[in-house]
């Protein structure tokens, strides 16, 4: 953490400085009410003070001016204390959410596999945040007020030491009481930042998967489970609860002890009037800052604890390789995978010895059933994951030599479940690049003839899409991740089910587009409707991770095989529908 802090030296600096000055001024005051009590108010009427400048009353004005002046610049200090310690808390939390989230930007897809949304929210938002609790509650408060005990207990030995000892006899009672303050308090941390990232993961899942539950009448079951995870956080918190409710009457309890004790051996031993005040508000001095100091021993246990949450996914060492140098200007587009092996869990291979060719300019068409492994090449081919035997090849060179990218940069890809982002059209088609002009995406628009619908829209191009792109149907959707997909003039074009959830219409609207585009290009088409991959040059069958038939329509059509028997089966299911 101190790495993170190490720009924002000259604010720790001061914070601890600011600490020592605030430790040293504390107790100066009961000392000098003590001063006044025994030397001032007790004096001898006529008495004078300052070699006979001041009476007692005149030596009583200076004392309650000083104090007065004392109080302004200890609140003065408090003031600019605590604001540095915030403003350095607030500091690192930004660079280490910056550099968190960059980190994620980074991970390879397989980690978005293993982990739920949620806990990365959590990591990124709320664990940082408690990161902020280190600095502007936890080190330097710590350090502050241990510092501020030191001097209390210095001038209290100073004033009488004996008194001082017999004030803190119940002092071993408060030890023993903080011990269990603070191991309950972190056990109960530790419960409650798990429940919250369950609370996280669970309801932006089910937020984002709304429509499900209401559409299969789910939501009484869902409640409950929300309910579950929600009496496990109370009863996490229920507990810190406890532990406060007994550990702080028990400070006071111990604090009464002492200055009972105070008072009776003063009583036994004649101890003069100001010094027993003076003790009593120095024993207020010393138990206020111990009872804030259990407190906040566990902000920093707490903040530690969510750093190091943080720090886990920091020092995730599973992020996109990005050690290739080569980025060409542009690509001819020749596809080659080399004897493919990939498995998601370095056990299940999900393709096996998948090789095949793509030339410049050609259409490939994959098909198969699902969980064949059709959408696993094209993520390869992107290199969103690693490969874990075999090569695969853009224009004779491995992809992993690529700078990503450049890689990515010359690689266009229309999925089937398409993503929108809450903003405008046009935030959604250039991905908020500030270098895309806007006639370049009318002219895309154009090319699929999506640009007139996109002009009826409120707004046209700046016309708010919502979460997820609510406010479009599947098949708008659809055309505009076409657009964004087409606006980077790409060498590859991949379209994986690009026209599996669209009407008639619009299916005829992406096609022709298609035509236009593939035209002198790459493509690698993946579609489960053989009507759409007529044109292909060649098409791949995979069945199990293998690739079982080549050849154009026509070919494997006329082998009768498995091609031929499911474009058989889509037939006859068209002519039923009939």
């Amino acid at each position: 953490m101190f790495r993170y802090a190490a720009p924002y030296r000259k604010k720790f600096y001061w914070s601890v400085a600011l600490a020592i000055s605030l430790a040293i001024f504390t107790p100066i005051r009961p000392w000098l009410i003590q001063l006044t009590v025994n030397d001032y108010i007790s004096a001898k009427p006529g008495t004078t003070f300052l070699n006979g400048k001041l009476d007692i009353a005149g030596m009583l004005i200076l004392i309650t001016i000083i104090q007065i002046g004392l109080i302004l610049i200890e609140t003065l200090m408090r003031f600019v204390f605590s604001f540095t310690t915030a403003s350095l808390g607030q500091s690192v939390v930004k660079d280490l959410r910056v550099e968190t989230y960059k980190k994620i930007l980074n991970l390879n897809l397989s980690q978005f596999d293993k982990t739920p949304v949620g806990a990365l929210t959590t990591r990124t938002i709320s664990d940082i945040e408690s990161v902020n609790d280190i600095f502007s509650d936890g080190l330097v408060p710590v350090i502050a007020d241990l510092l501020t005990i030191f001097c209390v207990l210095v001038f209290m030995f100073y004033a009488d030491w004996q008194l001082a000892f017999i004030a803190l006899i119940p002092f071993p009672i408060i030890i023993v009481a903080t011990y269990y303050f603070k191991e309950s308090i972190n056990k109960s941390f530790q419960r409650v930042r798990n429940a919250i990232a369950a609370l996280n993961s669970f309801v932006q899942e089910h937020l984002s998967g709304m429509a499900v539950v209401q559409a299969f009448a789910a939501e009484e079951n869902e409640f409950k489970k929300f309910k579950k995870i929600n009496r496990e956080h109370r009863n996490a918190n229920s507990r810190g609860i406890m532990a406060y409710s007994i550990f702080f009457p028990v400070v006071e309890i111990v604090s009464a002890l002492s200055i009972g004790l105070i008072v009776w051996y003063s009583s036994e031993h004649r101890i003069a009037a100001g010094t027993i005040m003076s003790f009593i508000l120095y024993i207020n001095l010393l138990f206020r800052p111990l009872r804030m100091l259990a407190d906040k021993f566990n902000v920093l246990q707490m903040g530690i604890i969510a750093s190091e949450r943080v720090f886990k996914v920091l020092d995730n060492t599973d992020v996109a390789d990005n050690s290739g140098t080569w980025r060409p200007q542009q690509v001819k587009g020749k596809i080659e995978f080399d004897k493919v092996w990939f498995a998601y869990d370095d056990e299940n291979f999900v393709l096996q010895d998948v090789s095949f060719i793509a030339r410049p300019g050609e259409t490939i068409a994959i098909v198969g059933h699902t969980g064949s492994g059709k959408t696993t090449i094209i993520s390869l081919l992107n290199r969103l994951y690693h490969i874990q035997k075999g090569d695969i090849r853009i224009d004779d060179v491995s992809v992993e030599n690529f700078e990503l990218d450049a890689l990515r940069s010359k690689i266009g890809v229309v999925l089937q479940d398409v993503f929108l982002f809450s903003g405008s059209v046009m935030d959604n088609i250039t991905l908020r690049n500030p270098n895309i002009e806007k006639e370049k995406v009318i002219e895309a628009a154009k090319m699929i003839e999506m640009h007139d619908f996109i002009m009826q829209l409120p707004g046209g191009y700046d016309y708010n899409v919502m979460e997820r792109g609510a406010t479009l149907s599947l098949g708008q959707r659809q055309l505009l991740s076409f657009i964004r997909a087409m606006l980077y003039n790409p060498s590859i074009l991949i379209l994986d089910e690009a026209t599996s959830s669209v009407d008639t219409e619009s299916e005829q609207l992406i096609q022709h587009a298609i035509d236009t585009v593939i035209k002198d290009r790459t493509s690698v088409i993946i579609a489960h409707r053989l009507s759409t991959i007529r044109k292909a040059n060649r098409i791949i069958v995979l069945d199990k991770g293998k690739i079982i038939e080549t050849g154009t329509h026509e070919e494997l059509i006329q082998k009768g095989d498995f091609y031929s028997k499911l474009h058989k089966i889509q037939f006859d299911k068209s002519i039923r529908i009939l």
